[in-house]
């Protein structure tokens, strides 16, 4: 299964026992432990069709099938890529490339800015291995006998479930995502987009679930355990993937009302040598939530760290310069006071930090906007619906 998925923030520490595989196309590549389960697994599954194909291959045979597990995640990787490929084309930044036991996933900076963007860059990883799987019909008919034959085969077979199931509308898959750009283009609402193709996924989550059932009462096939167990595997992936991203709209449908004006705290401005105790006097008689360092010709500067004032015990503060706790104000911590929800929200992301310093278009300091101050208004704005 293929999750292109866009997110935020920095690059991702590896997480650890995640093995790295270095980079493709400029993208770091790594690969998750439980991917060595399952290809053992595939390894013992593949190694008695190709003892059949070339008998007395003996204990071989499982390395001939842990070599076949490699090659499949290879053709997975190339799925991988052109979603990297694609999103690089619309200048979107690529963090990582992770392969996992239900396939890979490709992590994406940003969103994409249009339904057409967010089409294109989804569409690609399924027709990759569509593309995979056609190139290997056509070289079947050339393919020597034996376990090279098979091997062409089976990659064939693969690649073609990989392409026809991501293209199934539901996410988290890649359809998924082409269905959620198709609503997203009709209604001109990427969140509508974002909860059909989510309850999208649901569904296929239900009916994957079902499948073996509805299989042994159509035909006589015998219900293995292997097949349940598998289904639930990828019915409690797609579900999980698709509530996620339930979630994740609903989170987004408050932004519209976050107001970087109507959050701030009224800001005063002291000098870098102030005492601590005293510019914390001061604003607290000002009833000031913020204290902005400025320099002698009256330029902030500096933004003094809440949480370093609350943990500086009170007889510490007079001994103390303010600017001794003030974080420096690099352009990211300098924001218009008019940002209002996603831009908002992009800004802050941009440049992580527990404070903002708002500035009026003139240059003036508006106040101070705190980290804090707008997670509470998420999560206490009511969402829109739709």
């Amino acid at each position: 299964m293929d999750d292109a998925g866009s997110g935020g923030g920095t690059r991702p520490a590896r997480p650890p026992g995640v093995v790295s595989l270095g980079t493709v196309v400029g993208v770091p590549v790594h690969v998750r432990p439980s991917w060595f389960v399952v290809a053992a697994v595939i390894a013992v599954l593949v190694a008695p069709r190709i003892e059949l194909a070339a008998p007395g291959l003996g204990n071989l045979a499982y390395v001939a099938g842990a070599a076949f597990a490699v090659l499949l995640y290879l053709s997975v990787l190339l799925h991988e890529v052109s979603h990297a490929v694609a999103a690089k084309a619309f200048g979107m930044r690529v963090l990582s490339i992770e392969l996992h036991f239900l396939g890979g996933a490709t992590a994406i900076e940003s969103e994409a800015t249009t339904a057409r963007r967010e089409a294109a860059i989804a569409v690609v990883g399924p027709l990759t291995s569509l593309l995979v799987a056609a190139v290997g019909w056509a070289v079947t008919p050339i393919a020597p006998d034996g376990v090279l034959l098979l091997t062409v085969q089976m990659l064939t077979g693969a690649n073609l479930v990989i392409g026809v199931l991501n293209l199934l509308p539901g996410l988290p898959l890649d359809g998924g995502r082409v269905l959620q750009a198709a609503v997203w283009g009709a209604t001109g609402r990427p969140l509508t987009g974002s909860v059909v193709a989510a309850w999208g996924g649901r569904i296929l989550a239900v009916l994957v679930i079902g499948y073996p059932l509805l299989l042994t009462r159509t035909s006589d096939v015998e219900l293995q355990v292997v097949d349940v167990a598998l289904a639930a595997v990828v019915a409690a992936f797609l579900w999980q993937g698709a509530s996620h991203a339930l979630t994740v709209a609903r989170f987004k449908s408050r932004f519209p009302a976050l107001q970087a004006r109507t959050l701030a705290r009224r800001a005063l401005g002291v000098p870098q040598e102030l005492p601590l105790g005293e510019a914390v006097r001061r604003a607290q008689e000002r009833e000031a939530g913020g204290l902005v360092v400025l320099a002698t010709d009256g330029r902030p500067v500096g933004i003094v760290d809440e949480r370093a004032v609350q943990a500086t015990p009170a007889e510490r503060r007079p001994w103390m310069r303010a600017g001794a706790l003030a974080r420096t104000l690099e352009p990211g911590l300098l924001l218009p006071a008019d940002l209002i929800g996603e831009a908002l929200v992009e800004a802050m992301r941009q440049t992580p930090a527990n404070e903002y310093v708002l500035m009026e278009p003139d240059g003036t300091v508006y106040g101070v906007l705190t980290t804090s101050d707008v997670q509470a208004a998420v999560h206490t704005t009511p969402g829109a619906r739709g």
